[in-house]
């Protein structure tokens, strides 16, 4: 008799960055992941990535909080509640992102990288589509035997070496079929930074897995972190969760919505007398 594995329940997450306040398109894909957590009867944590502390700012963090309670959001793990992977703000994970870069490096999936993002941009090859840098040139990569393995990463970039030609895929669950080419849709990806700040790719990777996510929930401008992040999963032999990237939303002249577009923070819309309900009312119906 065949006995089959029980299921994960289902963890989803918010996971702001307190760079600035929190506006309606963050409103709409973190209600989109509260929505999904709900009708699964899973668990919703909250997950504050203040990794970048040069531009992380403490009256951020506490908008964030007040701004996300106001619209009616509700968690079940997070740095205000405690939960079973605390700590819950990721500039308080330092060590373990440390212990990721650590076994990448054992693994030799990256390499130091003296080039700057300057370099880069001087360089021939013009980044793609959806890219945010131009790709990396693979004669850049450095010889195994011109380097020796440091005890920390700080005071270089370092680099997941991509492998060349390989097609990425995965299913989304609203994009459905994703196909990325290693090599020419995204180059070799920077996954510590030199002033010792672990970068996007390495941080979320590590505690989406550390955290039990289920589904990640995001914005669809993240469709190609994903094909990023599921190399990183692979390399450490991590079972990835599903992934749904939500519409973004867009101004009156069609750019997407940045925090520096104040007039649509969930902090003007308050003042000026905007309800959680209406808001919602008039994104349901656009």
């Amino acid at each position: 008799m065949t006995t089959l594995e029980p299921q994960k329940s289902y963890r989803g997450r918010l996971a702001p960055s307190p760079t600035g306040h929190l506006h309606l398109g963050h409103a709409r894909t973190f209600w989109l992941a509260q929505e999904r957590a709900r009708a699964a009867g899973g668990k919703l944590l909250l997950r504050v990535e203040d990794i970048d502390r040069a531009r992380c700012k403490p009256e951020f963090t506490a908008a964030m909080l007040e701004d996300l309670r106001w619209f009616g959001f509700t968690w079940d793990e997070g740095p205000d509640l405690g939960g079973p992977c605390a700590p819950y703000t990721q500039s308080e994970r330092r060590n373990f992102h440390l212990e990721i870069w650590r076994r990448l490096l054992a693994g030799h999936w990256i390499y130091p990288s003296a080039h700057s993002r300057k370099d880069l941009e001087q360089a021939p090859r013009a980044p793609h589509e959806g890219e945010t840098e131009p790709l990396f040139p693979t004669h850049w990569r450095p010889a195994p035997e011109s380097w020796t393995p440091p005890a920390t990463p700080d005071g270089i970039n370092w680099r997941f070496r991509v492998p060349d030609g390989e097609r990425i895929e995965f299913v989304d669950g609203r994009c459905g079929r994703q196909a990325f080419e290693a090599g020419r849709d995204f180059g070799d990806f920077v996954v510590w930074r030199r002033d010792g700040v672990p970068a996007y790719e390495l941080v979320v990777a590590a505690d989406d897995h550390a955290m039990d996510i289920t589904e990640v929930v995001r914005g669809e401008d993240l469709l190609l972190s994903t094909a990023r992040q599921l190399l990183i999963y692979r390399a450490l032999a991590w079972t990835p969760p599903a992934w749904f990237h939500g519409p973004l939303m867009r101004d009156a002249a069609g750019q997407r919505l940045a925090k520096r577009t104040a007039a649509l923070s969930l902090r003007e819309l308050r003042a000026a007398g905007q309800t959680p309900e209406q808001l919602r009312a008039e994104w349901s119906t656009a």
